[in-house]
């Protein structure tokens, strides 16, 4: 069974920036492939997101990439973290807002494009968590007799249903 995430990897044209970016929001780097202070043309930077890790990787500059996804990290204080975010020079995509799943968020887009979002969880929720969400609604299954989509609701057991 999957226990946890270890680390992700994002692809970045320019680590030292990218070192920069995660660092003014509170990301520690723990290791270069050179050692020392992260020199402008380490190929990989791991960085500490809790318990596990972001990694860095540089790619050449003719290797593009398109939208993949959205990592979201789990921080202690959302506002705060948006805060330290606008102080640092960084600008969020988003203000901190309550979401219909329980938790309260925030977007921001790092130097490469990577959609990065902070969140805590808030109060008590029966929507679907944030892995089942869609563009900011919970999933839908068809469930009715009618074959209209009903929302997602945790079962009793607290398992949610595929979507």
């Amino acid at each position: 069974m999957i226990e946890s995430i270890s680390a992700i990897t994002l692809a970045t044209h320019d680590m030292a920036r990218s070192v920069r970016f995660y660092t003014a929001l509170g990301f520690e780097p723990i290791q270069t492939s050179v050692p020392g202070p992260i020199p402008v043309d380490a190929s990989f930077t791991s960085l500490r997101a809790g318990t596990s890790y972001l990694n860095l990787t540089l790619q050449p500059s003719g290797r593009n990439w398109t939208w993949w996804g959205r990592v979201i990290f789990y921080v202690s204080d959302v506002d705060a973290l948006h805060a330290t975010a606008i102080q640092n020079g960084l600008r969020p995509d988003t203000a901190p807002r309550d979401a219909p799943w329980a938790e309260r968020y925030f977007h921001l887009t790092d130097p490469d494009g990577h959609e990065l979002s902070f969140a805590k969880p808030i109060g008590s929720s029966k929507a679907a968590p944030p892995a089942m969400q869609r563009h900011g609604r919970a999933c839908a299954l068809v469930t009715s007799s009618e074959n209209k989509p009903q929302p997602t609701a945790a079962k009793e057991d607290g398992r949610y249903p595929a979507c």
